[in-house]
């Protein structure tokens, strides 16, 4: 089955828009468990209970609410959280382009792939091609489902792929944990054991092929099922459904023209800071409303 887009969008990049489809970068490959009742072997569900009626509240009913202290919520209406987003929804805005070197390995989150939309190609290889050439990432913003991420745009080999950014928010200082600080004198590492560490470093250097590194856990696991399926009873169905599909965006450009007016509007300054902290909000639709409730199962 072919692999269905996230969602259909556009690349900005200056005045340029780059029509694309974003796809997962990622395939999980552990093995799905399911709770069943040992006693019939039917699946176990989870019911969404109201804590003082005890009764079954349907998906229509269900509000998302903040708790700003101790037993007390202020209720979201949908339109707040979709308000406090970016305004433009399945755009990939550029905000800088940046040195790859100069983003920490803890900034990185998830990877996913651009592809280009019909006729968009043109449009796609430049920018793959002139970050390739100046050694930049293009630095951004994207909305996925209901959250702001901040977003990496790098090329790899004929492909653009997106990385989400963690915010500097989301990560743990190191200052945090008890690092041992000081060089090899403090720690009284002699210079003949930095020798033999430094030979047994080299002894075991090469080159890194993904391809020789394998999920042992679960090709030993996988025997284990396959040894369980042939004892009587241990098997039951679940029925999946299927997701919707999606349609393809296209566009076509005056390339030339966009880049000279996107080089007009820029000027000479150079690329803007990128800022680390959220966009504000958009002012609200509706008035937030508040009650105290108690925290719902």
């Amino acid at each position: 089955m072919a692999a269905r887009p996230i969602w259909n969008g556009t690349l900005s990049f200056g005045l340029l828009n780059i029509p694309i489809q974003l796809m997962t970068g990622e395939r999980r490959n552990e093995l799905h468990f399911r709770m069943m009742d040992a006693r019939n072997k039917a699946p176990v569900k989870y019911e969404r209970v109201n804590a003082e009626t005890g009764e079954e509240v349907p998906w229509k009913e269900i509000v998302k609410a903040y708790e700003y202290s101790k037993g007390n919520y202020v209720v979201l209406e949908p339109e707040d959280i979709a308000n406090a987003a970016s305004e433009n929804r399945e755009v990939i805005d550029m905000e800088a382009f940046v040195d790859r070197e100069s983003i920490g390995p803890a900034y990185l989150e998830k990877p996913y792939v651009l592809v280009p939309g019909k006729k968009a190609e043109k449009g796609y290889v430049l920018l793959r091609e002139v970050l390739k050439k100046t050694g930049k990432v293009g630095i951004g913003r994207v909305v996925l489902r209901t959250k702001e991420y901040l977003a990496m745009v790098t090329p790899e080999d004929d492909a653009l792929m997106m990385i989400l950014l963690r915010f500097p928010q989301e990560i743990v200082p190191i200052e945090e944990y008890n690092i041992p600080e000081g060089g090899t004198s403090k720690w009284h590492i002699t210079p003949k054991e930095m020798e033999m560490a430094t030979t047994l470093l080299e002894s075991m250097s090469g080159e890194f092929n993904p391809e020789d590194y394998q999920d042992e856990f679960k090709e030993r696991l996988t025997t284990v099922i396959k040894k369980r399926l042939k004892d009587k009873g241990a098997t039951t169905k679940v029925d999946e459904e299927e997701l919707p599909a999606h349609d393809a965006t296209t566009n076509v450009v005056d390339f030339m023209s966009l880049l000279k007016k996107s080089l007009e509007k820029k000027g000479d300054a150079p690329a803007k800071t990128v800022r680390k902290t959220a966009k504000k909000p958009a002012a609200k639709k509706s008035a937030t409303k508040t009650t105290s409730r108690k925290k719902s199962a």
